[in-house]
């Protein structure tokens, strides 16, 4: 037993590494095949239609889309609701394999640093931006401040945390930009006697709860519903219901956990890197008396107006990553000249920032690289295919269910909900008509499937996020497990339900 004790868990880059050696695998074993692709070229006015033969253009009409048997109205492509290609039902052929060597995987993570560059340079700012702050000392005086004012009532900074997040991910996606808010909150979670796991989960649960239960959210209920050929406003009531209990479970289990921690701190998950995390943190904040004075509330004013542009922007200007890390870095120049930060300490803080989260960069570089394996070995239509075909023919309850958890599946091989939306929708909607439900039951439960594997996905941004406090994939796993099946049990009742009723 004492060899097992000394055996660690390996690093999140490690983890990464060990699934993408796994895929690399499977390209060898799955084969590989691809469904024929539909495009709208709005500067020609044609459909192009792509297969294996090559580009084919047809007019753009109704007939159109009829004749490729896509139940789709016109208008979703015309007005640019669907603006990726989308997977024509009945097309899919096997290819010629694809299998992905020592080439492909040693290459795979460096594709993956380029294609995610534009997040790496987010994170990178973010982290230049929160060392400038800290060095001014306003973090420090800030949370002395908010540890004072919610003393004894702690639990409210999770209710409220989660649930700004949560209505955040459920109306514009709101999930990669949460990696700015870990070293900004972990501090005040801490100072309220939790650790730094009840932060984590206030964060990450809140963003993947609503992101599961979207409701007007355009990058995954949206264009799924435009891509099943419905009115997004479809299903609409059910998954207002399911954020509602969904949010309020999570709730509940945070709290439960973080009350258990506060009486007793050995019952923690992460009880023996207590000190270090802290150390980490809050560094000296315990043992000085920073006032939070005038100069220090318009520094946090002007850093948490960046987080409202951002989310301003985002939501309703159009904003991607270029223009959020211009907001970080404006924040951080503008920060830097109130509180009279001379050149050279600007220079010396904001590199050392960058440079505490370069391994976060790197975690979500490998782990998109783990997506450009799958994209280069050609399996992720194989493997839709194939669920297609498993679930033909079944009764109501059984079919959604299966579907549900054939979702949760395909989001480990394709971790972008925009990206499973638009491949997977017109081949499986179609199949809903099959056995005599909506079509919104679909979308639910693609959006229930692909949410309730975000809990856990090791692809996604989880791994980052746990790397940003240096806590294991597996004491993660120890603690979000039951919270997980809990979910999986609701969502199943809400599609059970939706199916029949």
């Amino acid at each position: 037993m004492s060899i097992f004790k000394k055996v660690k868990f390996p690093t999140a880059h490690t983890i990464l590494f060990i699934i993408a050696a796994v895929v690399c695998i499977l390209t060898w074993v799955i084969p590989a095949g691809q469904y024929d692709r539909l495009s709208y070229d709005d500067e020609n006015r044609v459909f192009i239609v792509q297969s294996q033969e090559g580009a084919v253009t047809h007019p753009v009409t109704q007939e159109t889309l009829n004749k490729l048997t896509i139940q789709i109205s016109l208008e979703k492509f015309t007005t640019g609701a669907i603006s990726k290609p989308i997977s024509i039902p009945n097309t899919y052929k096997n290819l010629k394999g694809h299998p992905q060597g020592l080439v492909g995987f040693i290459q795979a993570p460096l594709k993956g640093i380029m294609k995610s560059a534009d997040i790496i340079l987010l994170v990178l700012i973010i982290g230049g931006l929160i060392s400038i702050v800290n060095a001014t000392k306003a973090f420090e005086a800030g949370i002395a401040w908010l540890a004072e004012k919610l003393r004894g009532r702690e639990f409210i900074l999770i209710i409220m945390v989660t649930t700004l997040i949560a209505l955040g991910g459920t109306t514009f996606g709101l999930e990669e930009e949460t990696i700015a808010f870990y070293p900004i909150l972990i501090p005040i979670f801490l100072a309220a006697r939790y650790d730094a796991l009840v932060c984590i989960a206030s964060i990450y649960v809140g963003s993947s709860v609503g992101t599961l239960a979207s409701t007007v959210n355009p990058f995954s209920t949206i264009i799924a519903s435009d891509a099943a050929g419905i009115n997004w406003t479809e299903g609409l009531t059910s998954r207002l219901i399911m954020l509602v209990l969904g949010l309020i479970l999570c709730i509940a289990y945070i709290i439960r956990y973080a009350q258990r921690v506060k009486k007793d701190a050995s019952r923690s998950l992460i009880h023996d890197q207590k000190e270090e995390i802290e150390k980490q943190f809050m560094g000296s904040m315990a043992s000085t008396n920073t006032l939070l004075n005038r100069r220090l509330k318009l520094v946090l004013a002007i850093f948490a107006s960046t987080f409202l542009v951002m989310v301003y922007g985002v939501s309703q200007l159009g904003w991607w990553f270029l223009e959020m890390t211009s907001v970080f870095l404006a924040g951080a120049l503008l920060i830097g000249l109130i509180a009279q930060i001379n050149e050279k300490q600007f220079v010396t803080e904001f590199m050392s920032g960058a440079k505490d989260l370069l391994s976060v960069a790197f975690i979500i570089g490998i782990a998109r690289g783990i997506t450009v394996l799958m994209e280069d070995g050609q399996v992720s239509d194989t493997l839709l295919f194939y669920a297609s075909e498993l679930t033909s023919g079944m009764n109501k309850g059984l079919f959604i269910n299966v579907t549900f958890l054939l979702y949760n599946g395909l989001a480990f091989f394709i971790p972008s909900s925009s990206g499973m939306a638009v491949l997977t929708m017109p081949i499986m909607s179609p199949l809903a008509d099959s056995v005599g439900i909506g079509r919104e039951i679909m979308v639910n439960a693609y959006q229930f499937g692909v949410g309730l594997f975000k809990f856990i996905s090791p692809t996604g941004i989880l791994l980052a996020s746990l790397a940003l406090v240096n806590v294991g994939y597996n004491k993660w796993l120890k603690f979000i497990m039951p919270l997980v099946l809990l979910l999986a049990i609701l969502a199943m009742v809400m599609l059970t339900f939706g199916a029949y009723f």
